[in-house]
């Protein structure tokens, strides 16, 4: 068996685990080291560091101090690593902790960080999803039943400091065009609840006050939530920093494309096993500016769906021009209505596209003005024939405990 090189107690703060870190900043000392053709394990708290709790109540996702994460373990630095090369990291396998089988879903509160449809479920709320081996299932959302693809939604090497200055030098510049947005358009630095990893005293302070935070992807990877990333993937990462500086976490037990619920997949504490090589001078070789990968072998078998388009006319009916935020969010509503029919509530069908197993595609940006999103629910994840026929929906989903929620009233 492989070594693993980093360990989580999930009855301890992860504050309290130097191997961790939740901002991203060169001086970040390296938890491990290892030597390029090395394998290893790596435990991960899930991204809040256990702050989302197995019940029904949703108090937990509305109260949470969205500045502390994401909790990531590293950073792993792999010897010979220079800037300039690429890292090549194989995920060889990926799961959850025995001592930990369940997962969360959630949607954030407007005024707490909202989600790609705030403006809809603008509370919070949760699911929690146990898990059957490959399988997941919900007491939340009745009726559906599917295989997960655990992935990280979390993984990057460790920036430079010129790239770290650009990222928040950026990031302000955005910020400063709309300053009171809520949610707000992105994260700036903040020292207060950074968790340096191994740094502590002046280092810790200085380097806190300019770690970026881990929200967005960026050049180095970082949270891009790609949820065909799992076993037996391969990722090729540029290096910016001697060492490369490795880290993840994030882990989802499955997601839909676009992770559209923001806490968007089932969220779980878990381990991945990997193994790095090095491609000398790769980023220069292949011109590589972000990261490349190539998908896992392994996929959960749905080969029937129901497919629904969005256009880029938003919910007042303004026409937007080749937009594909816009057009993938009408499809996503129009999947929610959809599902309501056989008895969802609305929170239990948007649960439903941000945990399965389900496609986003951009379909269309030529033919003006309308961009072309389209939204691939598979039919099998569900106890019940989903598709339309001359009789007409049959409300399959009673009673049962729907998503809980939790009303904003400390901040409406």
């Amino acid at each position: 068996m492989p070594d693993t090189l980093i360990k989580v107690d999930l009855n301890q703060s992860a504050y309290e685990n130097e191997n961790v870190h939740n901002r991203w900043h060169p001086d970040i000392p390296m938890a491990c080291w290892v030597n390029p053709g090395d394998d290893f394990i790596l435990e991960t708290y899930d991204w809040t560091g256990g702050f989302i709790q197995n019940d029904d109540s949703a108090d937990d996702v509305r109260d949470i101090d969205l500045s502390i994460v994401h909790f990531l373990s590293g950073p792993v630095g792999v010897r010979g690593a220079e800037p300039g090369d690429l890292l090549v990291v194989d995920l060889l396998d990926i799961g959850a902790r025995p001592d930990s089988q369940w997962g969360f879903n959630g949607f954030f509160s407007k005024s707490n960080g909202g989600g790609f449809l705030t403006d809809h479920f603008p509370n919070a709320q949760k699911s929690i999803w146990d898990f059957h081996g490959l399988y997941t299932s919900s007491r939340h959302v009745p009726g559906v039943n599917f295989a997960g693809l655990i992935h990280p939604g979390l993984i990057g090497c460790l920036p430079d400091p010129n790239m770290l200055e650009t990222w928040n030098a950026r990031e302000a510049a955005l910020i400063a065009t709309e300053p009171a947005r809520v949610p707000p358009l992105a994260n700036p630095p903040f020292a207060a609840t950074a968790h340096m990893g191994k740094l502590s005293g002046d280092a810790k302070a200085k380097a806190a006050a300019h770690g970026a935070r881990t929200v967005p992807p960026r050049e180095h990877g970082g949270n891009c939530d790609i949820k065909d990333l799992s076993r037996g993937s391969k990722v090729y990462f540029p290096v910016y920093v001697d060492g490369a500086g490795l880290s993840v976490g994030d882990l989802h037990f499955s997601q839909g494309d676009g992770e559209i619920t923001f806490c968007g997949a089932i969220e779980m504490a878990g381990w991945v096993h990997m193994r790095v090589s090095l491609i000398k001078g790769g980023v220069e070789k292949y011109g590589i500016r972000n990261p490349v990968f190539k998908p896992s072998p392994i996929t959960p078998n749905y080969n029937d769906y129901l497919i629904f388009e969005g256009i880029s006319v938003d919910e007042a009916g303004k026409q937007h021009y080749l937009d594909v935020h816009i057009a993938y969010r009408q499809a996503c509503l129009n999947a929610i209505e959809y599902l309501k029919k056989f008895g969802y509530s609305g929170a239990q069908a948007y649960a439903v596209l941000g945990t399965a197993p389900v496609q986003g595609h951009i379909s269309g940006v030529v033919d003006i003005p309308n961009a072309c999103a389209t939204l691939w629910l598979p039919t099998q994840i569900f106890d019940f024939d989903i598709r339309p026929n001359a009789d007409g929906p049959v409300k399959h989903v009673k009673g049962g405990v729907d998503v809980p929620i939790s009303y904003d009233i400390a901040r409406s």
